[in-house]
C-alpha cells in the first residue's frame, strides 16, 4: 500500500467502534485495505483536479486549454515555450493594461523583447513643431495630420530568433575539440530541412497583430507593419 493508502485505511479504522472486531480480523482488513484504495485514488484526483483549476499550478494541456479560453488562438503556446513561460505569459497577459500609448508599447514590448515605435500624426512630441520638440521637418522623422484622429503608425520588431537547435545555416561551421565541420554540407555533418515552426520560442505575425489590436481602444486604428 502507499503512504496515501495506509493514511485512508488508518482514517477508517479510527472511525469504526471501539470493540467490535477482534483484533485480527482479515475480512475486514481487506475491506479496509480496499476502501482506502478508493478513497486515496479520489483524493489524489480532487488534488490533481485543485492544481488545474488554477492558473498559477496548472500544468501540460490544462495550460493550453485555459490560454484558448481566455484568449482564443491568439495566446497558444510556442514551439519549445516551458509550462512556468506558458503561464508566467497567460497571467500577463491578463493582467494587461490597454488602451493607451504606454500601454501598447509595454504590452508589445513583453511579447516581442523589443521596443515598439509608435507614431501619432496629431502628437506633436511625435511630430515636432513650432515651440515644441523641434520644427518638425527632418527633425523628429514624421509629417503632422490633425485630420487623422485616433490613429497611429505602429513599427513592431519580431523577436531576434535564436535558429533551430543542433541545426546550423547553408555553410557554417561547427568548432568542435578536434576540426571545424561544416553543418551545411550533405553528408557532412548534420543536415536538415527547416522551416519557422522548428524554431524555438518563434512569435508568428499573426500573434504580433492580435497583441496590438487587443491593447487599442474601441473606435481606433493602428497602421502597423513589422519588421526584423
Amino acid at each position: 500500500m502507499t503512504g496515501d493508502q495506509q493514511d485512508m485505511r488508518a482514517r477508517l479504522l479510527a472511525a469504526l467502534p471501539n470493540g467490535w472486531f477482534a483484533d485480527d480480523a482479515p475480512v475486514l482488513s481487506g475491506l479496509l485495505n480496499g476502501l482506502a484504495s478508493a478513497w486515496a485514488w479520489l483524493y489524489t484526483l480532487l488534488a490533481y483536479v485543485r492544481q488545474q483549476s488554477r492558473i498559477a499550478t496548472a500544468t501540460n494541456g490544462w495550460l493550453d486549454l485555459i490560454a484558448r479560453d481566455y484568449g482564443g488562438t491568439d495566446w497558444g503556446r510556442l514551439t519549445g515555450e516551458t509550462d512556468a513561460a506558458f503561464s508566467a505569459r497567460i497571467r500577463r497577459n491578463l493582467q494587461a493594461t490597454s488602451g493607451t500609448r504606454a500601454a501598447l508599447i509595454e504590452v508589445v514590448t513583453n511579447f516581442t523583447g523589443r521596443t515598439p515605435v509608435v507614431f501619432e500624426p496629431a502628437y506633436p512630441p511625435d511630430t515636432g513643431g513650432l515651440g515644441t520638440t523641434g520644427l518638425g521637418w527632418n527633425t523628429t522623422g514624421g509629417w503632422g495630420n490633425l485630420n487623422l484622429p485616433f490613429q497611429c503608425f505602429v513599427t513592431a520588431y519580431r523577436p531576434a530568433g535564436g535558429g533551430i537547435a543542433n541545426s546550423g545555416s547553408w555553410g557554417s561551421l561547427a568548432a568542435t575539440t578536434t576540426q571545424n565541420l561544416s553543418l551545411g554540407g550533405w553528408n557532412n555533418g548534420a543536415l536538415q530541412y527547416g522551416d519557422a515552426t522548428l524554431i524555438e520560442g518563434q512569435i508568428t505575425d499573426a500573434q504580433i497583430f492580435a497583441t496590438i489590436a487587443n491593447c487599442l481602444p474601441a473606435a481606433t486604428i493602428a497602421w502597423t507593419r513589422l519588421s526584423d
